[in-house]
């Protein structure tokens, strides 16, 4: 297994583990006790606020999909086989960086949840929608704490493209009712979503029969990790759209 970065070290939240752990814990302690407290209030409606996450989560994505996309390419990165730059060149620190923001953006991302019990739509905190933000924020802190870019910068850079569209989509439907006439393509959203994760999997399995400096461990991780995620959006798709429940 590979050492930590000491570039990335110093960096808020990633040093140890601890601050991490203890923002999982809260968060499931809000989850919790949330909709107890909720339960004799009125749902809140928190349409401003709702409107102004969504655009700046949007705007986050599109930044983080850039300096991805940028910073891969001004530093000619393989979408086969690429190794972590440990240097501190400019290009290297500057994809740590962005894996930093995009484990950051992670963090800002457990705020959905927060805003689900608040309107009270208990209804939305599936298992898929709590398994998907905590794994996202344990996986993410481990890749930007040992791996800060090498092949981790194809999910970060699929997922933030991903992302604009769906915070786009929320951005959207957060306005009221009457944009929901506007919403036929979520469908279409789920599939960008699958399609991602396919391609996440398949990018991953390929580095375990090449020889890639990359370490095994993380892409063994990736793949099982992106295999669950699938599994569970197909039951999701059909449960939505195959049978057509809501």
């Amino acid at each position: 297994f590979c050492s930590s970065d000491p570039r990335i070290d110093p960096w808020s939240l990633v040093h140890s583990s601890l601050p991490i752990t203890l923002l999982f814990t809260f968060y499931l302690f809000v989850m919790t006790t949330g909709p107890l407290f909720m339960h004799k209030q009125k749902p809140l409606q928190l349409r401003g606020l709702l409107v102004a996450y969504n655009l700046a989560m949007m705007i986050l994505s599109s930044y983080m999909f850039y300096e991805f996309l940028v910073t891969s390419i001004l530093s000619d990165y393989s979408y086969l086989c690429q190794p972590v730059d440990y240097s501190q060149s400019e290009l290297g620190m500057r994809m740590a960086r962005v894996c930093w923001w995009f484990f950051f953006s992670k963090v800002i991302e457990l705020l959905d949840t927060v805003f689900f019990i608040l309107r009270k739509k208990q209804e939305q905190v599936t298992f898929l929608h709590v398994y998907h933000h905590d794994t996202m924020l344990f996986n993410w802190w481990s890749g930007v704490k040992y791996v800060p870019g090498g092949q981790a910068f194809f999910i970060g850079m699929l997922n933030s493209f991903v992302q604009i569209f769906m915070y786009g989509y929320y951005a959207l439907a957060s306005l009221g009712p009457q944009m929901h006439r506007y919403l036929w393509w979520k469908r279409y959203l789920t599939i960008m979503q699958l399609c991602q994760f396919l391609a996440i999997a398949a990018h991953s399995s390929y580095n375990l029969f090449t020889e890639c400096p990359f370490p095994d461990s993380f892409n063994i991780a990736v793949f099982i990790y992106f295999l669950s995620l699938i599994a569970l959006f197909l039951h999701f798709y059909y449960r939505t759209y195959a049978r057509g429940k809501q």
